[in-house]
């Protein structure tokens, strides 16, 4: 037989048809046995029918009766051993490489020093990391003064590239590049991911982050396992930051405020982490080396070829085969009151 042909998963249920010939045993002698019944010293046997309200069934329709259940028997039995026809092979999950990306998304982001905005060159970089990347599961954190999951880590890039289009610094509320809570909440994500997949944070950002302590921060994660990637979005020569109602946002003083991409910020951060850092532009560069430097699980030797059989399992086609044959008969057992339904 064809390794992808006919298979049953459970073929032991067919010894239920061992049943059949007890069954018609008992009929055979049930049979014989009414053929001397009592009552047949008393009336002949073409008037007991007349005498019990019940007729004694032909040979030929005792018999036909009985085939009849014995082929529902043998629909029940092949459901029940779960008939498979062809199989798909699945790959094993391994435990993989995981990159959890940290989307900086306050208003400094708005500035235009790189073209149409930094936020908007943000939003394709990550695109294009998405359409390049072949190994990892990608998940996404927008933050500002507080953070937003955008998607957990996943497999699906395609929910991934839907979302970016609708990320914006309107989505917050209050201002501020607050990374401690964006890291809190990447922990906590993290550390549900299997202890043997590699996993590391992306920061994108301008590097405009005023909050003490961030370096420590970060190399304590990379003792945890988890490696921190930045790519930097901007010019040092900057720009002034648009205001929510058009013009320039002003500060205290009444002028404009101006922002600069902090690349010994995000360096010193990446170096703490044990990651990368790359400034974004137009070409792959950046986003490869990311994508490289962000794999390596520790996974088995060999085990990437890992396979699984998954069967094609058609025990709904007996089943429905059943039904369609006991339907008419439920009819007849509810009996004339059945009939009179509408």
């Amino acid at each position: 037989m064809s390794e992808n042909g006919l298979q049953f998963a459970q073929p032991w249920w067919f010894l239920g048809l061992l049943a059949l010939p007890l069954v018609a045993g008992w009929l055979w002698r049930s049979r014989a046995q009414a053929a001397k019944a009592p009552v047949h010293r008393y009336a002949d046997a073409h008037l007991l029918p007349h005498l019990s309200g019940t007729r004694e069934l032909k040979t030929s329709e005792r018999w036909g009766r009985f085939a009849a259940w014995s082929f529902l028997w043998l629909l029940l039995l092949t459901a029940m051993a779960g008939p498979r026809f062809g199989y798909t092979d699945v790959r094993l999950f391994q435990p993989g490489d995981h990159l959890l990306i940290l989307l900086d998304i306050s208003r400094s982001m708005d500035a235009t020093d790189v073209a149409p905005s930094r936020l908007a060159r943000a939003r394709q970089e990550i695109e294009d990391l998405i359409i390049l990347n072949r190994r990892l599961r990608i998940g996404l954190i927008a933050f500002a003064s507080v953070p937003h999951v955008i998607a957990p880590v996943t497999e699906d890039s395609r929910a991934l590239l839907r979302s970016l289009p609708a990320l914006s610094t309107n989505l917050t509320r209050l201002q501020g590049s607050r990374l401690h809570l964006a890291l809190d909440r990447a922990e906590l994500l993290l550390a549900a991911l299997p202890a043997d997949s590699a996993r590391a944070l992306l920061l994108v950002s301008d590097g405009d982050l005023h909050e003490p302590g961030l370096p420590e921060r970060v190399r304590t994660l990379a003792e945890q396992g988890i490696r921190f990637h930045a790519l930097g979005v901007g010019t040092a020569a900057g720009a002034e930051v648009p205001g929510p109602r058009g013009g320039a946002l002003t500060g205290p003083d009444g002028q404009p405020v101006r922002t600069a991409l902090d690349e010994g910020q995000l360096q010193a951060l990446a170096a703490a982490g044990e990651g990368v850092y790359r400034r974004a532009d137009y070409r792959d560069e950046d986003t490869r080396a990311i994508l490289a430097a962000s794999a390596g699980s520790r996974t088995p030797p060999g085990s990437d070829g890992e396979r699984t059989r998954v069967w094609h399992e058609r025990f709904y086609l007996p089943l429905l085969l059943l039904l369609a044959l006991l339907l008419p008969r439920f009819r007849t057992w509810l009996g004339p009151s059945a009939r009179r339904l509408p």
